[in-house]
């Protein structure tokens, strides 16, 4: 970041302050409109200190995380090249003739022409995925890491734990993950677990009334029940 260019840092912030509107013209746009190697040293220095109190004291079980994911998904692409690959990276994600396309998205588009493609797991994007089409970046998909919510919500507390042992310990952290409505397909991928097992568990909490399902689009999204979010309490 350090090493960016000045002439891009003042065309990025320009355009990232056009986001907003007024942006541009507050204190803060201003600033960073200004002398912009003095603006990168500043947001250089924040972003450091970012890092070591928010990241670095969690890094060790992030990496460990990331580095799961990576092992995963190369044996996926070993095991069934691209197509296997792409049909559980995430669920917004699709795969057809040599195609890459992002549910939801936008229109932007980038002919990669041999250029390659990184895909990047992230624990800090719980259902977003980020698609890097700007030249000249290298084109880059960024997803939530597989297993994502066996990092940020574990059954740490007593009552958690004591949860566990009624129902069962997976699905007592299904019926945790369901803060909001969220399909079988992204709960599977947040708690690195198979699709199957999943929706077997889930029919087994609907059937006891702790959560229910909700058509939307093309698929069914499951919340906690008034029952369910006793249960919790």
């Amino acid at each position: 970041m350090a090493a960016t260019d000045h002439h891009r840092v003042r065309a990025e912030l320009r355009r990232s302050l056009a986001d907003t509107p007024g942006a541009a013209e507050s204190a803060t746009g201003r600033l960073l409109l200004g002398d912009p190697a003095f603006v990168l040293q500043t947001l250089v220095s924040l972003v450091r200190q970012a890092w070591e109190v928010l990241v670095e004291p969690v890094w060790p079980q992030v990496h460990g995380l990331l580095d799961a994911d990576v092992g995963f998904q190369t044996r996926r692409l070993a095991e069934g090249g691209l197509d296997r690959l792409f049909a559980e990276v995430h669920p917004r994600l699709r795969w057809n003739n040599g195609v890459l396309t992002r549910d939801y998205g936008d229109d932007e588009h980038r002919d990669l022409r041999g250029e390659g493609l990184v895909l990047a797991p992230s624990a800090f994007k719980w259902d977003q995925v980020v698609v890097i089409v700007d030249p000249p970046w290298q084109p880059t998909v960024i997803y939530p890491a597989r297993g994502l919510g066996t990092l940020w919500q574990p059954l740490s507390t007593d009552r958690h734990a004591a949860l566990g042992r009624l129902i069962g310990r997976t699905r007592a952290v299904l019926l945790l993950g369901l803060d909001e409505p969220t399909s079988t397909t992204t709960l599977a991928h947040r708690h690195a677990l198979a699709a199957g097992t999943v929706s077997e568990h889930l029919s087994v909490l609907r059937d006891a009334g702790f959560v229910a399902g909700e058509r939307h689009r093309h698929e069914i999204r499951y919340r906690r029940t008034p029952l369910g979010e006793a249960v919790l309490r």
